[in-house]
């Protein structure tokens, strides 16, 4: 991960709205030549130098930050994150930064960031509990842990394990995300703005789901302790209860 990184083409351009997050994130797709004042020796030209600009968004070493929407990618699986640079570069997923960045990055440079934060492990942050009734923390630790089976909702721990820390090499983690994060991603599933290889089996599921079963599995999934071993699975300790196209077969 030292070995210096192929220069990243520059894409064309991008919403004004979208310029602050630009300004950052495009810093962690370019090489380090040329900064710095005349005569100082220049930044490594290497992966973890290139992912520093990733913070604002997604906080030191992908440890997540304060912000409702921006998730923590430290200790997911490579694979997964890799899918997920490969969505938004082919707008599977739909964030109009993400899209604009990495349009024109190559799935070698994708692999390399995946990589990088997969092997990241900095710690939890804390979250402040968000205020909800226990009839509904207790609808989301069903569908979470059991399911719906009149429905045909598999369990969130079926595919995530039973401590929600996800399994190789495509699955996440579910702990550490705020309840905005989450509720989004399922209603991205639900309408269609976020999608994976057929067959989509989040788009399947999150499709049986009504706005209350959403927003009961977000608030008990955020309200999750941190886990004491935050590593997912390893791939196979599962018998998924869906194929999915994102997963080897």
């Amino acid at each position: 991960m030292n070995a210096k990184q192929p220069a990243a083409p520059v894409p064309r351009r991008a919403s004004v709205r979208h310029l602050p997050q630009l300004a950052g994130l495009l810093a962690c797709l370019i090489p380090f030549h040329g900064y710095g004042a005349p005569g100082e020796k220049p930044a490594p030209d290497n992966i973890e130098t290139r992912m520093l600009a990733c913070t604002p968004c997604h906080g030191a070493r992908g440890q997540g930050t304060q912000d409702d929407y921006f998730p923590r990618l430290a200790g997911k699986p490579a694979g997964y994150l890799y899918n997920q640079l490969v969505a938004f570069r082919d707008r599977r997923r739909s964030y109009a930064p993400m899209n604009y960045l990495l349009e024109y990055q190559n799935d070698a440079y994708l692999q390399a960031m995946a990589a990088y934060f997969s092997s990241q492990d900095p710690p939890y942050l804390a979250f402040h509990a968000t205020k909800t009734t226990s009839l509904l923390l207790a609808l989301g630790q069903k569908l979470a842990t059991q399911g719906d089976a009149k429905r045909s909702i598999p369990p969130c721990a079926g595919c995530h394990n039973p401590n929600f820390t996800g399994m190789e090499p495509g699955i996440p983690a579910l702990v550490g995300l705020r309840p905005k994060y989450i509720s989004a991603q399922l209603g991205g599933w639900r309408y269609g703005t976020r999608t994976a290889k057929s067959p989509d089996c989040m788009q399947i599921v999150a499709g049986r789901l009504s706005e209350d079963d959403v927003t009961a599995l977000a608030a008990w999934l955020s309200s999750l302790p941190a886990p004491l071993k935050p590593t997912p699975l390893p791939h196979g300790s599962l018998a998924t209860p869906l194929p999915c196209g994102s997963e080897p077969q």
